[in-house]
């Protein structure tokens, strides 16, 4: 017979923790969101309640080109941590560190895991578990030159995937807030085509739709969502008009298809001020902004950094 087991205190019968331990209590809630609530005792005794615990950004959601949110626990110095051997942001402090984990659109469903490594102890895996999602499938028409491309159209492509593969390996300091990881909509308007979307063009399958679209008529400004760096700009085959921005710790920000872009390399923006505008430039079926959000060299759902 299994034994039964032993019943959990009632919250009235807990003491009350002194203010870290409450605070403890409440890292722990925000690390482990990923895996479930807190029970309501443990919430009890934290001093809040599940409805009064504060949203957490970016939402916690361990899929393919979602985001894992890893409790690392305590510790004195920030850890360190690498998924595939690229620097993770890990955000907290002495009382909880948290490891946000961008998780590629191509991981398999399963165990993945992630190298820790503190101060004065060995390095080691912490584990975690990539749950299956669908995405949907969309099929568009486009100029037949920007699927079948020439040669000289071909190489042109490498040379600035070549570049930006560069700009995507930015990773700098100083680190972005924990509190301060919910975006702001960097444009009014209808989301065209969400994340994740399996693309076909002219009958030709490509690789999955690694941003967020949001229609838009040309020439409307684009607002940062957090304050950034400008860390790259220009005109891309694909891409067209295209402005990367900087957050710190692996966090980057793509806008393109500009139409006008009112920043130089070595800008610093603000969360809301205008840094371009909405076009209809590189490869596209109609006036749009097409927004990215990238952590550890991996883009990542962007509706995971916004309110709904």
């Amino acid at each position: 017979m299994t034994p039964a087991a032993p019943a959990l205190p009632s919250p009235a019968a807990l003491p009350r923790p002194a203010s870290s331990q409450r605070r403890l209590l409440l890292c722990r809630a925000v690390a482990g969101a990923a895996a479930g609530a807190l029970p309501s005792w443990a919430l009890a005794a934290a001093g809040s309640t599940e409805k009064t615990l504060p949203p957490i950004w970016p939402h916690a959601l361990a899929v393919p080109g979602g985001v894992a949110r890893l409790s690392l626990g305590p510790a004195a110095e920030r850890p360190v941590v690498h998924a595939d051997g690229v620097p993770v942001l890990v955000l907290g402090d002495a009382i909880e560190w948290t490891a946000i984990v961008g998780i590629p659109l191509a991981a398999p469903v399963g165990l993945a895991r992630v190298l820790v490594r503190k101060a004065a102890a060995p390095e080691y895996a912490l584990e975690y578990r990539v749950a299956p999602h669908r995405y949907s499938e969309q099929r568009l028409t486009v100029a037949p030159r920007t699927v079948d491309l020439s040669p000289e159209d071909n190489a042109r492509y490498e040379r600035e995937r070549d570049h930006q593969r560069q700009v995507m390996s930015v990773f700098s300091t100083p680190l972005p807030r924990a509190q301060d990881l919910r975006m702001q909509v960097p444009v009014p308007g209808r989301r065209s085509s969400s994340f994740g979307l399996r693309r076909v063009f002219n009958g030709q399958a490509r690789n999955p739709h690694s941003g967020m679209d949001i229609a838009a008529p040309v020439g409307t400004p684009v607002v940062a969502p957090l304050p950034g760096r400008v860390i790259d700009t220009g005109d891309y085959f694909f891409n067209g008009g295209t402005v990367w921005l900087d957050h710190g710790g692996g966090l980057l920000t793509m806008a393109c298809h500009l139409s006008g872009i009112d920043v130089r390399v070595g800008d610093m923006v603000a969360t809301g001020q205008p840094y371009c505008r909405v076009g209809a430039t590189g490869r596209v079926t109609g006036p749009h902004l097409h927004w990215g959000v990238m952590l550890n060299r991996t883009m990542v759902n962007p509706a995971l950094f916004l309110p709904a």
